[in-house]
């Protein structure tokens, strides 16, 4: 069986991909809260990865990095310390793990790092400078990592548009603006976290094993689309 480690597996999008794999993968879930879902194959840990050791972990097939930040302000408003927290969640938090945990990655059975950026990052768009700056760092990142770790590990990242989590409460609080986030995708329609889970579980699989140093935008047709 498959040991995948996952970053933030109680919360969002998170959540569905532990609910994706409960039944195929061994899977180690690090996250700040308490998981409610209780498995077999689930080992848990409770820990803020930006400050706290991270956890022994002696065999790995997969490392999934899941924390992120929506920080919508106009740069008058944004502070330096704005900057440096989103870069710390979604760019250093994923360097912390990655470097933990390479070694033991090396070793693994067709090995893979995912991460998560957004489209945030190609779509220029108002009081997204600080998410769309740290974005841009884990793309680069993706794209440096996979150079470096090829052939023996795949990196590769998610670009989601908008996702109804906890994070996007603020944006979907009520129907009129779902509305309105529906009406500006040409699909018409915004992101579930199954759709995204589905997806990371696709990457992180045999069937990717062509597939590194690649951003996949899950965008509803934002970014690609003109209509």
């Amino acid at each position: 069986m498959r040991k995948i480690i996952i970053i933030g597996g109680t919360k969002g999008i998170g959540k569905a991909l532990v609910e994706n794999l409960k039944n195929d993968f061994e899977i180690i879930n690090i996250s700040r809260t308490a998981s409610e879902l209780e498995y077999k194959n689930i080992k848990q840990f409770q820990m803020d990865v930006l400050e706290d050791e991270l956890p022994e972990i002696l065999e790995a097939d997969a490392l999934i990095y899941c924390p992120g930040s929506i920080n919508l302000k106009p740069i008058s408003r944004l502070s330096l310390d704005d900057f440096k927290e989103d870069f710390n969640i979604n760019v250093l938090g994923a360097v912390k793990v990655i470097k933990k945990y390479l070694p033991v990655l090396k070793k693994g059975n067709t090995p893979s790092i995912l991460l998560f950026s957004s489209v945030a990052v190609k779509l220029g768009m108002p009081f997204h400078a600080s998410i769309a700056t740290a974005k841009g760092g884990v793309e680069g990142l993706v794209k440096s990592l996979g150079a470096e770790l090829a052939p023996s590990i795949r990196v590769n990242a998610i670009a989601p548009t908008l996702t109804d989590t906890n994070l996007a409460n603020k944006l979907l609080r009520n129907d009129e603006m779902k509305k309105k986030m529906i009406e500006r995708h040409p699909l018409k329609k915004y992101l579930e976290p199954q759709e995204v889970a589905d997806m990371a579980q696709f990457l992180i699989s045999d069937k990717a094993a062509s597939i590194s140093g690649q951003i996949i935008e899950l965008d509803c047709g934002i970014v690609s689309f003109k209509i």
